[in-house]
């Protein structure tokens, strides 16, 4: 597997794309833990981790803090031209980075990469250009999903979550 990098999109990828507030106008997202458990074992394989999101959210900066996100940009309004530029500073080839968003802002960075993932529940532009579009929806899942399927694809996954969460003989 060519793959060093995955750029994880926020609403609609990692959530439900629903945007909550509280009585105090705090936003609030939920965020599924089965894509936290991917995220951790694409980490044990060395995937360097970068959440690229148009929106900016506490509860988004605290989530990915918590598992351990390489990179975390908040507010890009142009994900194509920072990854773009993130990719020239670290010299990383197309076939290096992989993506997983769901809705039209995420197209311009999805092109620069080898690799395109997406929820069951993208928009039809994210779809036409996918390589694997998971079965499972935005915020259920669907990024543990992809990266499962990348990771299988190259025969890690099984090893990984062995490693990872000590699954041996379960």
């Amino acid at each position: 597997m060519n793959i060093k990098y995955i750029v994880i999109d926020v609403d609609g990828t990692l959530t439900d794309s629903g945007v909550y507030y509280d009585n105090l106008g705090n936003e609030l997202k939920k965020f599924n833990t089965k894509d936290g458990a991917g995220i951790q074992v694409a980490k044990a394989a060395g995937l360097k981790i970068i959440v690229l999101t148009g929106r900016e959210c506490n509860a988004t900066l605290r989530r990915m803090s918590e598992l351990q996100a390489d990179t975390i940009e908040q507010n890009i309004k142009n994900k194509g031209e920072w990854l773009a530029r993130f990719m020239a500073e670290h010299s990383i080839s197309k076939a290096e980075i992989g993506s997983i968003g769901d809705d039209v802002n995420d197209l311009p960075s999805m092109r620069l990469c080898g690799f395109i993932g997406c929820p069951a529940d993208a928009c039809k532009e994210v779809k036409s250009i996918a390589d694997y579009i998971s079965p499972v929806s935005g915020g259920h899942g669907a990024v543990r999903d992809c990266i499962e399927h990348l990771l299988t694809e190259s025969g890690q996954w099984t090893e990984l979550i062995e490693k990872v969460y000590n699954s041996a003989g379960v």
